[in-house]
């Protein structure tokens, strides 16, 4: 995808799949809902939680954007970056605030006095971005299916599957 298409897509979507570093180093996944700070993927979190303790220790994380129900619609975008801490409480709501009118499609001062009461609770966290990868396999599909029942356009084509195209009967024995 290109940069224009990321971004798109990570203001079109409302959660992330996000991974931090367990202390036994298995990797704790968790999905919630993001807002957007200058492009960069923000989110807040109870200050005791597994993912903020996570992070105090190892600040590496990665996030996964992804959209699509059929294999020919996959969209996604992985972030693999930095969480940068922000305990500032007039920040941390700022955050929040923008997270919950995003996602649950309010104006901000109808939520800003619900998270301010919570928000003592709460630390945000914006992620700085090292690497991003993404894929589109709506750019995969070939042309439409013909009526002579050849394969449908979201069928994966054989090299997006890793699977030998089938045999063909010309030269068969």
């Amino acid at each position: 995808m290109t940069a224009s298409e990321v971004n798109d897509l990570l203001a079109a979507s409302k959660k992330v799949q996000i991974a931090t570093v367990n202390p036994d180093g298995t990797p704790h996944l968790v999905t919630l809902f993001y807002g957007l700070v200058d492009g960069k993927i923000a989110f807040f979190s109870y200050r005791r939680s597994q993912k903020a303790r996570n992070l105090e220790c190892d600040h590496r994380i990665t996030c996964l954007v992804e959209t699509g129900a059929d294999y020919g619609e996959l969209r996604g975008v992985v972030i693999y970056g930095n969480a940068k801490l922000i305990e500032d409480y007039p920040a941390v709501v700022g955050i929040g605030t923008r997270v919950l009118t995003r996602t649950m499609g309010v104006p901000g001062d109808a939520v800003a006095g619900y998270f301010e009461r919570t928000a003592r609770k709460r630390v945000a966290y914006v992620v700085d971005p090292v690497r991003v990868v993404s894929w589109d396999h709506r750019k995969l599909a070939g042309p439409p299916a013909s009526a002579t029942g050849a394969a449908s356009a979201t069928d994966p084509p054989a090299a997006a599957t890793g699977a030998e195209p089938p045999p063909t009967s010309a030269g068969a024995t």
